[in-house]
């Protein structure tokens, strides 16, 4: 693809904590239109990353640039303009607590729109049913609500201010295999309806097979290798290897190909 498809760009970017290294020269490109996904063990910087190019935290050096625009030099008011197109679901929902699902999702229209009320309400029904949460549920609390339920809830909300990219951090974590498997089928629906650019952090290998087109695999804070899941099981890397040819990845692995045989 050309660099004017490119959505996000990060180069050479590296990230320090005292004497800790978190991320060492890493360049990672994102695509539009496709499904991203950020990969690897625990600690391996990936959620770091994700934080860095929501502007949550500062890398120590190197660039990142969304949309064409280097982060580093936004004003407030670029950083506004951003957010607007992003959406962003956090790891186990984030929602807030206090709020029922119906108004966790109309939160971000009252921050960033000036909406009426019935206009607000309308829209955020609309998304919540876009994520096949139940609409008899929409005034219930998080904590009323089963673990699938809350991810739905928060993905309404991510996708409130009908966002270009979405960001998804280890979205089905702690999920049952059934309610994976149920978000991964919505994740793929919505980004074929709404003609999403998704990046996704995290390490299901279910999910990694069943949803993303390329992904990033990390490890020891730098990127161990880029492609698809089929460029990349087949990679020489011993690393790379040793985290799709374990159990777990070859159970994935024929998880997808039986889908797929299945579909045809």
């Amino acid at each position: 693809m050309s660099g004017s498809d490119a959505v996000i760009e990060v180069d050479h970017l590296s990230t320090r904590f005292g004497r800790a290294v978190v991320h060492e020269d890493v360049s990672v490109t994102v695509n539009r239109g496709e499904v991203f996904g950020i990969a690897g063990g625990n600690g391996c910087g990936k959620s770091t990353l994700l934080r860095e190019i929501l502007l949550l935290q500062q890398p120590t050096s190197g660039r990142i640039r969304v949309f064409g625009q280097e982060v580093g030099a936004m004003t407030q008011a670029d950083v506004r303009v951003l957010r607007r197109r992003c959406g962003v679901l956090f790891q186990y929902g984030a929602l807030f607590s206090s709020l029922t699902v119906l108004e966790n999702v109309e939160a971000p229209l009252r921050e960033h729109t000036e909406l009426g009320d019935d206009v607000i309400r309308e829209l955020a029904v609309l998304k919540i049913a876009l994520t096949g949460f139940p609409l008899a549920g929409i005034e219930k609390l998080p904590n009323e609500l089963s673990g699938g339920m809350r991810r739905r809830a928060a993905l309404a909300r991510a996708i409130a201010l009908d966002p270009e990219l979405l960001f998804l951090d280890e979205p089905t974590a702690g999920l049952d295999p059934v309610s994976a498997g149920g978000f991964d089928e919505l994740v793929e629906q919505l980004q074929r309806l709404l003609g999403l650019t998704i990046v996704i952090v995290t390490h299901d290998l279910d999910s990694l097979w069943r949803v993303v087109d390329r992904v990033a695999i990390m490890g020891d804070g730098r990127i161990l290798g880029t492609g698809t899941m089929e460029e990349l099981s087949r990679a020489d890397d011993p690393a790379i290897r040793l985290y799709f040819h374990g159990p777990r990845g070859r159970a994935a692995k024929e998880q997808a190909e039986e889908q797929v045989w299945n579909q045809k």
